[in-house]
């Protein structure tokens, strides 16, 4: 379970989505025999594929999680957005009566599922050749699977397990000082625009739900 006040909850789809596409390396937690495998693995979103979308990876076969799937472990891949702690100093209440204290602001995607291995040649081809293309998009000149030898890329396949997490749950936690003043919004964007470039993400956001 999140501890989630109604305040911070975010439920738009499209805006869950374009988090888990910003930031897609995630933090994956699998229960298995009362222990959790904790991993982090990019994933790539299939959002149309399920009734909440799917993700899509691959693991090292020498990694032990993918054998711990096949008894239906639930997971969750949680994603991590902007992020930035916040200064008492700036809210302007503070400056009045004192009554402040620091914080941390953080905007933050959970994608509940089962997940499922598959060790078929064909389809970890078709992950890792997803993968690759989604993050080599930005490239001027981007990388393919095609340009490193075929017996290289088949033994390289060898060593990797594809997975999918068909999602049957999102959350979504937007701490961006939705519960202040406009005062005090007004003073944590104007602080964390100051602070550098991840900073100024999150200061974008507060302005955005303020």
């Amino acid at each position: 379970m999140t501890y989630l006040p109604p305040h911070f909850e975010e439920t738009d789809a499209a805006t869950l989505h374009a988090l888990v596409r910003t930031h897609p390396l995630a933090t994956w937690i699998v229960q298995h025999q009362g222990e959790l495998l904790v991993n982090h693995i990019p994933f790539l979103l299939d959002a149309d594929r399920g009734e909440h979308g799917t993700l899509v990876g691959h693991v090292a076969r020498a990694n032990p999680v993918w054998q711990a799937l096949a008894a239906g472990a639930p997971s969750v891949a949680v994603f991590t957005g902007p992020q930035a702690y916040v200064s008492p100093n700036w809210y302007p209440s503070k400056h009045a009566h004192g009554k402040a204290v620091p914080t941390w602001n953080y905007a933050t995607v959970h994608a509940h599922g089962v997940p499922q291995a598959f060790e078929d040649p064909a389809r970890v081809l078709e992950v890792v050749t997803r993968l690759t293309q989604a993050h080599e998009a930005g490239q001027a000149l981007p990388w393919q699977v095609s340009d490193a030898p075929a017996d290289y890329i088949a033994s390289m396949l060898k060593a990797i397990v594809a997975i999918e997490i068909p999602v049957q749950r999102w959350v979504g936690k937007w701490k961006v000082s939705q519960n202040c003043t406009a005062a005090d919004q007004q003073g944590v964007a104007a602080g964390l625009s100051s602070q550098g470039t991840d900073a100024a993400r999150m200061a974008a956001l507060v302005k955005l739900r303020g």
